[in-house]
């Protein structure tokens, strides 16, 4: 399997569908919703997906793919080469502000992250990593994270945690709060773990993402020493939804251990 072929393909259908989606704002939008009234899907998340996998059948047309809108196989194992998308991570953001919006891929083979992708649509800005190779932004490498403590920290957090909720123990959370140096929230989590493997944020948590939310992000986390897992502590589960943290080795387990508590 020729790991710079697919790379360099990959990045450039990424550069193209990122033309595509900045050119889709010279017309309507036609919005709607799916699960509820906050989980938008758009025209354009729609021709972007079904963009990308007439590429990639055209590439290769074994590999299989599995996207967030469904416009692909059912994939129900990650045998192979899988590629896992999301063409639009943030679509709230896209259809209120044009701004803050990633692509985001990862590329398994045989259940492994071999090649990750974040590309910042209106920047024009890629992080992406090649496994074992190293990482990088646009053209300059991405450095491991330094270590870093708990009180100096900015964490991706979204302020819904801090009020009672049934999944984690708030007041926890809001200890949390109180320690550390700030808190983000983006409204895209392809963003947040960009950010996170660059260092602008030290960690970020969610209690409910899907693998095409983060694929393309933990294979670039493990190039740089960040730690990815579902809030037990466990792996991610590439095939199924689960609570999710990345954050800095140096404050992982302390996160998970007194911060960010789920209820048994």
């Amino acid at each position: 399997m020729d790991l710079q072929q697919i790379d360099q393909f990959a990045k450039s259908i990424i550069y193209e569908a990122g033309s595509r989606i900045r050119e889709a704002f010279s017309y309507n939008l036609v919005i709607e919703t799916k699960s509820s009234a906050n989980d938008l899907v758009t025209n354009i998340d729609r021709e972007t997906e079904l963009f990308f996998i007439e590429k990639i059948r055209g590439f290769d047309p074994t590999h299989k793919i599995l996207g967030e809108e469904g416009m692909g196989e059912k994939v129900e194992s990650l045998e192979g080469v899988v590629w896992i998308i999301d063409p639009i991570d943030g679509t709230m953001n896209f259809v209120k502000q044009h701004r803050h919006f990633m692509i985001s891929i990862g590329i398994f083979i045989n259940g492994v992250g071999k090649l990750g992708y974040i590309f910042d649509v209106m920047r024009e800005d890629l992080f992406y990593a090649i496994a074992g190779e190293g990482a990088w932004y646009n053209d300059s490498p991405l450095r491991k994270l330094q270590s870093v403590k708990i009180e100096e920290s900015v964490i991706g957090i979204n302020a819904h945690w801090v009020a009672p909720n049934r999944h984690i123990h708030n007041e926890k959370v809001i200890e949390m709060v109180r320690k550390v140096r700030g808190t983000r929230s983006y409204g895209s989590a392809a963003m947040e773990i960009a950010f996170v493997v660059s260092g602008k944020l030290d960690a970020y948590v969610s209690m409910r993402l899907s693998p095409w939310d983060i694929a393309g992000g933990t294979i670039i986390a493990k190039e740089v020493g960040a730690i990815t897992t579902n809030l037990h502590g466990e792996d991610f589960d590439f095939l199924h939804q689960d609570t999710f943290i990345i954050a800095n080795p140096s404050i992982h387990k302390e996160l998970l251990e007194k911060y960010i508590v789920p209820y048994e």
